[in-house]
């Protein structure tokens, strides 16, 4: 049960960081949805910082999982960078997820405890290598296009994809990130 428990209490975190950020949540609003006493959070997680720490840790973890299974599912690189558009676009329509948490955290990232900064950082650095993989495979094979180094590719598609999160967030629909994200990846093809 105090796994379940735990658990509940992450993906409330989750939610509510997607939804705040980090400074417009506390314990009292995750209570308040996990039906607990607020002692019970800090039984589990003492501090905000470790929980949002851990709530980093495991949408990084979640991160890395998927992108290994999208490397070995999909053969095309360019086939996987949309697949990877088209999950944040389901996701931002359906309002599963309506932006990256690891994103909405950059922007404050001036303002985080140190612990939290670095998880930030780590996920990021997770995107950019397999971004970076991928783009370089695709490149080897003829199917995608680079102007620049694939590290600033990388790069640039990661602030496409955040940006457009944003905008989607913004305007309340997710048709801007679809239109910015689908004009990225076609500059990216070079079957044109």
């Amino acid at each position: 049960m105090q796994g379940d428990t735990a658990d509940r209490i992450l993906e409330s975190a989750h939610a509510l960081l997607a939804d705040r950020g980090y400074s417009a949540f506390s314990y009292a609003d995750i209570a308040e949805m996990v039906k607990i006493r607020k002692p019970s959070i800090h039984h589990h997680f003492p501090t905000k910082e470790i929980l949002v720490t851990a709530v980093l840790k495991q949408h990084r973890n979640k991160l890395v999982a998927a992108l290994s299974d999208l490397t070995r599912r999909v053969d095309s690189p360019l086939k996987r960078l949309d697949a990877y558009v088209l999950h944040w676009e389901k996701c931002i329509r359906d309002k599963t997820e309506p932006i990256c948490i690891a994103a909405l955290l950059g922007a404050e990232l001036p303002t985080l405890p140190e612990e939290v900064k670095l998880e930030v950082k780590r996920y990021f650095r997770e995107l950019k290598v397999w971004i970076q993989q991928t783009m370089e495979e695709g490149r080897a094979k003829g199917i995608i296009q680079l102007e620049q180094s694939a590290s600033t590719e990388a790069e640039t598609f990661i602030a496409l994809i955040n940006g457009a999160m944003i905008s989607a967030r913004t305007y309340g629909t997710s048709k801007v990130y679809t239109s910015v994200m689908q004009g990225a990846l076609r500059k990216l093809s070079a079957q044109l």
